[in-house]
């Protein structure tokens, strides 16, 4: 399970780099239109920038928050020999609403949609903690 662990790893590293990529070109093809100018990008003040380009760079900080719990959680895991089928399985729900809650957010944005995807990867989450905590207690 250890190995299915680190694929659930990889594939987030693949979603934030994915959405840093995205970003970029984001940005850089606002600052060719005008909608930015180069200079904003020294204090990152995207003002005038449209939504795409800022849910698109909001996305990207997203990956750093949640998703450095789930990280954290699985160097527990393999630290303390705790990894299973139920860890793996957990983990794979958790990224697959990650990139979920991804595609809604630098997509359409549906807000309610996103909400819902979000609170339902915090739940997943929870559970992981909650069960590696109570596991690890009574090792």
């Amino acid at each position: 399970m250890e190995k299915w662990l680190l694929v659930t790893v990889f594939a987030q590293i693949v979603l934030t780099s994915w959405v840093m990529v995205l970003m970029g070109r984001r940005r850089f093809k606002a600052a060719k239109q005008k909608q930015i100018s180069m200079a904003a990008f020294q204090t990152m003040n995207l003002t005038g920038a449209d939504e795409q380009v800022i849910a698109t760079g909001r996305n990207f900080d997203n990956q750093f928050q949640m998703p450095l719990l789930y990280l954290f959680a699985v160097l527990f895991m393999l630290q303390l020999g705790l990894s299973d089928l139920t860890f793996a399985l957990l983990g794979t729900v958790f990224i697959l609403l990650r990139y979920w809650h991804t595609f809604i957010h630098i997509g359409s944005n549906a807000l309610k949609a996103r909400f819902r995807v979000f609170l339902l990867g915090c739940v997943v989450l929870w559970v992981i903690w909650i069960r590696l905590l109570v596991l690890a207690l009574l090792q």
